[in-house]
């Protein structure tokens, strides 16, 4: 397996350039971009296809893949809402990190559905962002860029059942999951998990938990949580997956980039990789 490292472990603001050079020295395979809000450090809803392959021409001058793109825009826009308005909004999210992730070479693009609240039930939730999804896995097909639907803290798909019967009522091979160990652990065992959604899983993030803090503040580094390592190991060895392990961590107050060393660090032990 790969390691990577999301964008959001690093500074906000912080150059590209040295974060591609920060994450080679740190010993990293890859690193997943994000599209930013306008005015964001490298990608955003407005960066052209030379931009673009301009960002894919400096990964790689520093030995770094991008496997896949993620983003926080859906969260503002999305496929959920009761608003056609917004709905299509967050379709243009989509369609944008396809767009990019094409342009880069990235073969997947993480995808928040929806969310249920108040004002969103979880039916309504469910039919509205499938509807979209469907049209969606189109444009995914047509670009040869696959959509990972990621596992949040959404109050949606909250059984492994349900997300696996959820992303095969899309009917594409260009639509499964993304996703996140340390996401399920306030609900579930992502070994489990793992081995309900075999081939269904395209990629895989990675972060530790202590269910007993009850908030976000139970997030913690790698190592230091609940999550039964060598049994998600195991379950990933189990169905075959060989692609990336990507960390999306918190940073060190005190010196935010040590924390970026350190999780290199915990992967190795995590993938089982020599040091």
């Amino acid at each position: 397996m790969l390691k990577g490292v999301n964008q959001w472990c690093f500074p906000e603001g912080y150059p590209l350039e040295r974060l591609f050079e920060v994450s080679r020295e740190a010993g990293y395979d890859a690193v997943e971009l994000n599209v930013n809000p306008a005015g964001g450090v490298g990608l955003t809803m407005e960066t052209s296809a030379a931009e673009a392959e301009e960002i894919g021409r400096l990964a790689r001058q520093y030995g770094l893949q991008l496997r896949s793109i993620s983003t926080s825009l859906l969260w503002r826009h999305p496929l959920s809402s009761d608003d056609a308005t917004v709905r299509e909004q967050g379709c243009q999210v989509v369609r944008k990190q396809l767009e990019l992730a094409e342009l880069l070479g990235a073969d997947t693009v993480l995808v928040v559905p929806g969310a249920v609240n108040e004002t969103t039930s979880y039916d309504a939730c469910y039919e509205r962002s499938l509807k979209e999804l469907n049209g969606l896995a189109r444009e995914a097909e047509r670009r040869r860029v696959k959509i990972g639907i990621e596992n949040v803290w959404n109050k949606f798909l909250l059984s492994p059942l349900e997300m696996k019967s959820y992303v095969e009522s899309v009917n594409s091979p260009w639509v499964g999951v993304y996703f996140d160990v340390g996401n399920i652990l306030a609900f579930g065992y992502p070994q489990q998990w793992i081995r309900i959604l075999q081939s269904h899983i395209f990629k895989v993030h990675v972060k530790d938990f202590r269910p007993g803090v009850g908030t976000g503040q139970g997030f913690v580094p790698l190592l230091s949580g609940d999550v039964n390592w060598p049994e998600v190991r195991a379950a990933l060895r189990d169905i075959g997956y060989t692609d990336t392990l990507t960390a999306e961590i918190g940073r060190y107050a005190s010196d935010p980039l040590q924390a970026v060393f350190d999780t290199s660090n915990h992967l190795d032990i995590i993938i089982g990789r020599e040091r």
